[in-house]
This record gives structure tokens, sequence and C-alpha cells, in this order.
């Protein structure tokens, strides 16, 4: 009886170490890539308004004190190269200065005329001679000038490029003086866009630095090209200005547009953001696998880009895989069982 009694606390025994054997320590699955060394675009955030760059541009003046006559366009319209603007009539004044020039010039001829004749009877000196024909040349230019205005008659003002009206500040019957605006033209071609950047993170762009630029709103986005970066900062808006040349035809001016600056490469273990986890404390690390046990790394992130990010950390062991999914139930030294890519557990 006593033995079959120690027989069977023997066997209790070895059921029980078999089944704690079986059910083995606490293990997590999980998945994991690999570490890896590389790099990540360096980039600053901007935010402005489409513009039509300085050299293409244009505001259009009257030349001469003249009328509105007609209107041809509206303000934000498209126009061809050539196309019709508005036709401006010369004002009374200035049709009696081209009358008054035109006599001039007819009396300035007459006289020069004249005391040619006189010079060659030796009734006139050379001088008399020189000055007529120099009052002549000045009332021919003075025409001239006058018909290059338009004060000969009505004429018809074309854009001198395919532009967009930005701006029509002349109404029909308006009396324009010489040098008025009457309205501004941008290429449709040629546009930038203009954006405020901290002085921090503006002195890390430079001329020539590529841009991905995307309509606030829109899905996609296009490449563009720093042209300019300010040298002091904006007192009303404390950022320094840059502008960024576009493709054409993709942007409309008062268009609001965001923009990625590449400025360089941040250098590093890259990432991605899933592997990254924050502590009680607020800081960063990341999960390794040391022989399938958990390994704790604190880590800084030196960089972030789409969805992956660059970490550094003494504690790093790039032969060891970094944790990715089932990482934020792991602690130091816990098991992990490694999922294959369908989720099933590897054999």
């Amino acid at each position: 009886m006593k033995h079959r009694y120690i027989l069977t606390v023997a066997m209790l025994a070895a059921w029980s170490s078999y089944a704690l054997a079986d059910a083995g320590e606490p293990s997590v699955l999980v998945t994991q890539t690999a570490l890896r060394q590389g790099s990540l675009p360096r980039t600053v955030q901007a935010y402005g308004v489409v513009q039509a760059s300085a050299g293409a541009s244009r505001t259009v003046t009257a030349a001469t004190s003249a009328v509105v006559q007609a209107l041809y366009v509206r303000e934000g319209e498209e126009v061809a190269a050539g196309a019709p603007l508005l036709q401006l009539k010369p004002s009374p004044e200035t049709t009696a200065a081209y009358v008054q020039a035109r006599s001039a010039l007819k009396v300035a001829g007459q006289l020069a005329a004249r005391t040619q004749q006189m010079a060659a009877q030796h009734l006139a000196t050379a001088q008399q001679l020189a000055d007529a024909q120099k009052a002549e040349s000045d009332a021919k230019a003075n025409l001239a000038a006058l018909d290059a205005q338009g004060a000969a008659g009505a004429q018809v003002l074309r854009a001198p490029f395919r532009a967009i009206v930005l701006r029509l500040s002349a109404t029909l019957g308006t009396l324009a003086s010489a040098g008025t605006p009457l309205l501004e033209l941008a290429s449709a071609e040629k546009a930038v866009l203009k954006v405020g950047v901290v002085p921090a993170q503006a002195m890390l762009v430079g001329k020539g630095d590529v841009a991905n630029v995307a309509a606030v709103g829109g899905d996609q986005r296009w490449p563009g090209t720093v042209v300019q970066r300010g040298s002091m900062v904006d007192p009303s808006t404390g950022l320094v200005p840059i502008e960024i040349a576009l493709p054409p035809g993709h942007f409309l001016p008062g268009e609001a547009a965001d923009a990625t600056i590449t400025v360089g490469k941040t250098e590093g273990y890259v990432v991605p953001h899933a592997a990254i986890l924050v502590n009680d404390h607020g800081d960063t690390y990341v999960v390794q696998d040391d022989a399938m046990k958990a390994r704790k790394v604190d880590v800084s992130v030196a960089g972030t880009h789409a969805d992956e990010d660059v970490i550094r950390g003494d504690g790093l062991n790039p032969g060891q895989p970094i944790v990715l999914s089932g990482n934020y139930q792991l602690d130091d030294g816990m098991r992990m069982r490694v999922a294959k890519r369908d989720g099933k557990e590897a054999q």
C-alpha cells in the first residue's frame, strides 16, 4: 500500500512538471523587421499663397491723358497674348496737344526750308540754318512721342503675353492721366508660392532646394524649386519670406498651398513609425529581439518622414531585429513568438 502511494505521488509530480514545461513561460506574438542604417529627407514645412512672380507681372498704365472708351476683360480672366484689354480715346487736352505738335512741325519745316534757301544765297548764317533744322527735328520728335502715346486717336491696348487679369482699376468713361494704373497682369505660366518660415528653420533653406507643393484641400502634389529666401524677418509676421517657383498650369493666383522643402538628410537607423514607443516618463524607446527575448532600448527620434523615423541610441544592436507589433505588451526579458506576414506564428 505504501509503495502504491509513493508511486502515485511520483506520477503526479512528473505530470505536474510536464504540464508546467508544456505551458512554458508567458510569451507574446510579435512581428519584426531588421534594424538598418540609412537616412531620411530633412524637411521644412511651410504654408503660403500663390502669387505672380515679380518678373512675370506687369501693370498697364495710361501713356497719356485719355478716356477709357471700352473694356474687353474682367478681373480674374485669363487672356491670350495679343488679346485686346481696353480701348483708350485721347482726352481733349491730349488732342489739343497733338494738333499743336502737328502745327509746330509744319511751321518748323517751313522755317528750315526757307532758312536753307537763304543760306544758299548767303542771306542766312550757318548757325541760323542749324538752329532752324534743330527746331524741325525737335518738332518731329515731339509729334512722334505723342503718336507713340496714342494721342493721334483711339487705340486698343493688348496683352503682351498670356496672362491673368489680377486687378482692373479702370472703369468705362474714366479720365486717366498719364501714368495712371489701369490694370495689372500676371503671367499664367510663371507663378510662385510665397511662404513664411520661422527664422531657425529658414536658415536651413537655400536657393535651389527642392520642394513638394500641394494646394490646400488638393490631393496631388507637384514639384517646386526655391528661387529666393529672404535675409530678414518680416516684422508683420515674424517669419522669413521664401519664394518657391511652381510648375505652370497647376495653381491659380491667390490659392493657398503648403510646401515641404527638402533641406538635407538625417542619418541614423531607419525604422517604421510603429516601432517607436513612449514610456510613462515621456521617453521614447524601441524593443529589440535578444535571442527571442525582449530588450527595451532608449532612443531619440532624430527625424521623421512619411511613416518612417530616424532613431539614435547607444544601446541599439544592429544585429537584433526591431519589434513592430506586440511591442507595447513586452517588458524586458519576456519571451516572444514571431508571426509570419499572414499573422500566423512562425514554426
